[in-house]
């Protein structure tokens, strides 16, 4: 037998959106890459900090390189492997942060889950409300029974 690397079934509905009065969540896409590179650079050291692994990411980031990191968000979205989703203002003029989905690299867990917004957000209620929001988003509209929020935990 096969082992699938798709973190959920293919009948699975995905959902699309998520949205707030003050932001919706969508599919990150090469077509943010300008937006998503001020988001990510404004907050760079906050990013640092926040994932939990040995890379500087998103030190030395170039807007090629988050060109190229975006088009492997959005082609893993389509595969069904990771899911990478934009908090963007309903006007879509401005990124606010961002929502990823992978599978736990802990077996206590069926996928670990990172969430940022805009360090010049960072402490206030909006980033409180995300945390929030994602955490009941995903209890009720995604499958899996444990998550960790990596970072957040």
């Amino acid at each position: 037998m096969i082992k699938s690397d798709k973190l959920v079934s293919d009948n699975f509905e995905v959902p699309e959106t998520l949205e707030t009065k003050n932001y919706r969540l969508r599919m990150l896409t090469v077509n943010d890459v300008l937006k998503d590179y001020l988001a990510v650079i404004s907050s760079k050291d906050q990013l640092i900090d926040r994932f939990d692994d040995d890379s500087l990411w998103p030190e030395g980031l170039t807007f090629e390189q988050n060109l190229i990191d975006l088009g492997w968000h959005q082609k893993e979205f389509q595969e069904r492997t990771s899911f990478a989703y934009t908090v963007v203002s309903l006007d879509e003029n401005e990124i606010l942060g961002c929502f990823y989905i992978y599978p736990s690299k802990n077996e206590k867990y069926c996928a670990d889950i990172f969430l940022w917004y805009k360090e010049c957000h960072i402490g206030e209620p909006k980033d409180e409300e995300l945390f929030y929001n994602v955490r009941e988003w995903i209890n009720k509209e995604w499958p899996f029974k444990k998550v960790n929020y990596v970072g957040r935990n």
